[in-house]
């Protein structure tokens, strides 16, 4: 099944601020063990550097083992043979557009997260995709955050991360209704685990990847002041492929020249960075390293990340000034079609 949502701009009027306070750490608990559950969801291994982690209130939890492919250094890989028309499609002068900060017109920009232990009471969820989804149940507490806020209109991507089990749970249009929690998708990842979805499957994302690891976060960019990971992104249109990691295309078009899910992008090596604010700089040095994933449509150029009330809007905004061709794409598999 193909699944064609799209990403919309968070910059609309949507509902207030409060819920997504447990991201900023109200609801850390300590992590204290592991569970084993089937590999039905993770992200291909292969040669990485440093691990992503998120702090908890018991230390850093590791997202994913250190090799995953959101962690690979990409710095070195070939550029693309059909690099210039993938990024033309894309938009040769279009500016980056962040797609995260603190909130506008009261509604958070970005995707939230929160963080559970594991005696979290799991509920069932009813899902419009159920053959491309994991059944659960879900450990989703009823005051989680909503992309955008409760009345949002966007993707409303919901994503629980159990810090005990070490379990990412996703999901895409997310609603909580008198009946219980209802929603488009849903993916359960094992964070200890390399494993992929099935071929063709979807998650809580259109490329049937993890979201988290994708996101630009605060803690990671301005208090560590380094980021160690690719980025998620978006773009207007793709094409019906994907490339490993990714396993679902979103697209019923065959242009070659459009993107298929899982491309990915790297800032040109002699980019100058320079002229940015240091939590830019922070970013770009990280594009050069371990670039940009294609993981949906939406507008194109738009970089996912999470909410803050502590990010500076100003100073992300500059990454407006990096453009299309200031990217080059890189080879990292073949194209599937099927």
């Amino acid at each position: 099944m193909v699944r064609l949502h799209r990403t919309h701009s968070r910059h609309s009027a949507q509902t207030t601020f409060g819920l997504t306070v447990a991201f900023y750490g109200a609801m850390m608990f300590a992590c204290t063990g592991t569970r084993s559950i089937p590999d039905i969801a993770g992200a291909s291994g292969t040669t990485g550097g440093a691990p992503t982690t998120v702090s908890t209130s018991a230390g850093e939890l590791q997202i994913f083992p250190a090799d995953n492919s959101w962690n690979q250094d990409i710095s070195s890989l070939p550029v693309h043979p059909n690099s210039t028309n993938y990024l033309a499609s894309m938009g040769l002068d279009t500016g980056l557009h962040p797609d995260f900060g603190t909130e506008w017109e009261g509604a958070p920009i970005g995707i939230p997260y929160i963080l559970v232990g594991g005696d979290q009471a799991k509920v069932g969820v009813t899902f419009d995709y159920d053959d491309e989804s994991d059944p659960g149940p879900y450990p989703i507490p009823p005051d989680a955050p909503v992309e955008g806020g409760a009345d949002a209109d966007g993707d409303r991507h919901v994503l629980v991360i159990d810090v005990d089990n070490r379990l990412l749970y996703e999901l895409f249009d997310a609603r909580l209704t008198l009946s219980g929690w209802t929603a488009g998708s849903g993916a359960i990842f094992d964070l200890t685990s390399n494993a992929l979805r099935p071929a063709g499957w979807t998650s809580a994302d259109a490329a049937g990847l993890p979201i988290f690891p994708g996101l630009a976060r605060y803690d990671e960019i301005v208090e560590q002041g380094e980021l160690n990971h690719a980025l998620r992104f978006t773009v207007a249109q793709s094409q019906r492929a994907y490339i490993s990691p990714a396993r679902h295309f979103a697209s019923s078009s065959t242009d070659p020249n459009r993107a298929p899910m899982g491309l990915r992008v790297r800032l040109k090596a002699d980019f100058d960075e320079s002229g940015f604010p240091e939590s830019v700089q922070v970013i770009l040095r990280g594009l050069k390293r371990y670039g940009m994933i294609v993981a949906d449509n939406g507008s194109n150029w738009y970089v996912s990340g999470a909410p803050d009330s502590r990010w500076n809007d100003e100073e992300l905004a500059t990454l407006r000034r990096v453009r299309g061709r200031d990217f080059e794409v890189v080879e990292t598999g073949e194209l599937v079609t099927d």
